[in-house]
């Protein structure tokens, strides 16, 4: 067909079947988008990855930079004083370093989760100067953060080498 270009396309894997428990349902969804956006930047070309491709100066990078920072922030008590800054990588790390990274900080998050059975109860973070939220209110907000960031990934992906599906 002229005009039209070759897409690349990646096996679109549905939503998880998760266990029945409200736990088990929130913790199979976050995970299935964390999943979802790490691949979206893996392997995604330099310098495309951090190159913005909207006026807001969104990018690929920037974008599994942010989730780290928030993941870390949310579930280990780390304090982020600029947000805005987090949607940057710096210039020296690849992108294969962010996702690393950023897989580091999944997979340490997912300890903290291990332990908490009770939805109710507070993240157990060490941050005296603000209280925890609860656990189901984190994982439901980290659920909306992620799955907002990886529609833009969905987007910026497709924008930078065609490539889509999760």
């Amino acid at each position: 067909m002229p005009g039209t270009t070759r897409r690349n396309h990646r096996r679109d894997t549905p939503p998880p079947r998760t266990g029945s428990s409200e736990i088990e349902v929130l913790r199979g969804f976050l995970d299935y988008l964390r999943t979802s956006i790490a691949a979206k930047v893996d392997g995604a070309p330099e310098p495309r990855v951090r190159t913005a491709a909207v006026p807001s100066g969104t990018n690929l990078l920037g974008l599994l930079n942010h989730l780290t920072f928030v993941e870390r922030s949310m579930f280990l008590g780390d304090d982020v004083t600029d947000w805005q800054a987090t949607f940057q990588a710096a210039p020296a790390d690849s992108a294969a370093a962010v996702v690393a990274r950023y897989r580091d900080a999944v997979e340490r998050a997912n300890e903290v989760l291990d332990g908490c059975n009770d939805l109710g109860a507070p993240i157990p973070r060490p941050r005296p100067d603000r209280p925890a939220p609860s656990i189901r209110w984190a994982l439901t907000h980290m659920i909306e953060e992620t799955g907002r960031h990886a529609g833009h990934a969905d987007i910026l992906r497709e924008l930078i080498d065609g490539t889509t599906g999760r």
